[in-house]
């Protein structure tokens, strides 16, 4: 990302950090991936679950996780499997010992924000799992928290297309319509002002664009 100010990774760790949250720069992808495998072992999970995510996937840590066979991983996106009972497998996994997800925007004031389709994401991120690791690219760090959710309009467009056989306004037009589709992902917003108990979520910021 060219000409990322700078002073907004670091300012935005350091109010993360003031805000209970355990804060991770990697300089790339394959740094995450080496901070995420050190916080599994930190935290020795027994299970795990995830949230689905570019920026998650891109690490390779939930192939990872599948193989641990002291971790019951809890994989609620298997495209082979009935929408039903992926979404049962995503229930199940919301009070996993650790649950992981991407980050939709990282406000510099030390703010998380997120929009979801059917909140499989945001409850455990807010109550359940005892640790919860968030990965995000610099492109989700936004300098006011006006910009923050303007950004979670922008990419519900982008969000769709990734979806084959949804129908919303947003897939032809590029623009939020505020829609009532059968199809919409604008459902439900979780804002994560504190980390409570501290240090209970662990953020990887990555210093390169990942995820929409």
């Amino acid at each position: 990302m060219d000409n990322f100010p700078e002073e907004w990774l670091q300012q935005s760790k350091n109010k993360l950090e003031r805000h209970g949250f355990r804060v991770f720069i990697a300089d790339h992808t394959m740094e995450a991936r080496q901070i995420l495998e050190r916080l599994v072992t930190e935290f020795a999970p027994t299970s795990a679950s995830y949230g689905d995510s570019m920026t998650l996937r891109n690490t390779d840590i939930l192939e990872y996780l599948a193989q641990q066979s002291s971790i019951r991983f809890y994989d609620g996106f298997q495209p082979d499997m009935p929408r039903e009972q992926r979404w049962e497998i995503r229930r199940q996994g919301m009070t996993a010992d650790l649950f992981l997800t991407g980050i939709n925007a990282v406000c510099a004031d030390g703010s998380l924000y997120w929009v979801d389709m059917v909140g499989n994401r945001i409850a455990p991120i807010a109550f359940g799992p005892r640790h919860v690791i968030l990965v995000a690219g610099i492109n989700k760090i936004t300098p006011t928290p006006e910009e923050a959710r303007k950004r979670l309009q922008q990419i519900a467009p982008l969000n769709a297309k990734r979806h084959p056989g949804f129908k919303t306004p947003c897939m032809v037009t590029g623009t939020c319509h505020d829609c009532n589709s059968p199809d919409r992902l604008c459902n439900a917003y979780l804002t994560m002002a504190r980390s409570y108990p501290k240090h209970r979520i662990s953020v990887i910021l990555i210093r390169e664009e990942a995820g929409l």
